[in-house]
């Protein structure tokens, strides 16, 4: 599957994969920063943005579409920068295809399987009546019931197009069935990725665990962690000059 790409910038290339129920428009900020010296392409992922639907998603079909649009674009080998479920997405691409990675960036994610949390998050978002005419705000009232925090659900409804036909961008009950393999990670057996890797964490984020290191140093042994302050979960969102900072010293 070729996937959606924003590009920006000339020079050696740089991919952005996005977590889940987001975009490549969420780098915005820091795509444009990294353009500055470097070629930028930030990727819908299959099911999200303006990337094709497919009823099947785990990390190895989303790593498959990655390579494959990268090197539709001439992009490979490239550093490759994934957060959340985009940093899973990232490590299933540098264990499955190391050579097309010559740097790996994981923003606040592990290689383990992390109990289920984001079902509410699904169930209620379908659960939103696509009625004609329906506004943002109708939508908001309809989420917060199962989504307190109104960040999150301006997040969600970032895939929501409103108006006289409203719809979902992303493929929602596509999304939602996969749950279980986005939560969860299975490393491919036997593989390691030898090259560059940046585990980074938010400092207000639990992700990525010191009981994570041993694992993540097994599947990436040239690892090295850093923790970007001020930040929680969504790292480049709460940070992006943090975020951005760290990125940069490690590409160069």
């Amino acid at each position: 599957m070729i996937l959606h790409a924003i590009e920006a910038g000339e020079g050696s290339p740089v991919v952005l994969l996005h977590g889940l129920f987001g975009s490549a428009r969420n780098f915005g900020a820091v795509q444009r920063e990294l353009a500055r010296e470097r070629r930028v392409l930030a990727l819908d992922l299959r099911n999200h943005g303006e990337s094709p639907h497919d009823p099947h998603m785990d990390y190895r079909v989303m790593a498959e579409d990655v390579i494959e649009t990268l090197r539709a674009h001439d992009a490979v080998p490239c550093a490759l920068i994934g957060h959340s479920m985009g940093g899973k997405a990232a490590m299933r691409v540098a264990l499955d295809q190391p050579g097309a990675i010559n740097r790996l960036v994981v923003s606040d994610i592990a290689p383990v399987a992390y109990r289920p949390a984001f079902r509410a998050y699904a169930d209620a978002m379908l659960g939103i009546e696509l009625r004609p005419g329906l506004t943002r705000g109708a939508a908001d009232a309809m989420l917060a019931g199962a989504v307190p925090d109104p960040a999150i659900r301006g997040f969600l409804l970032q895939n929501l197009r409103t108006g006289p036909a409203p719809s979902w961008r992303c493929n929602l009950p596509a999304i939602a069935a996969a749950l279980a393999a986005i939560e969860g990670w299975e490393a491919p057996p036997g593989r390691h990725y030898p090259g560059p890797a940046l585990f980074v964490s938010g400092s207000r984020s639990d992700y990525i665990r010191l009981e994570h290191r041993p694992v993540i140093r097994a599947l990436f042994p040239a690892t090295r962690f850093v923790t970007v302050k001020d930040a929680s979960h969504w790292v480049h969102a709460d940070n992006p000059a943090g975020f951005t900072g760290v990125v940069t010293a490690f590409l160069n």
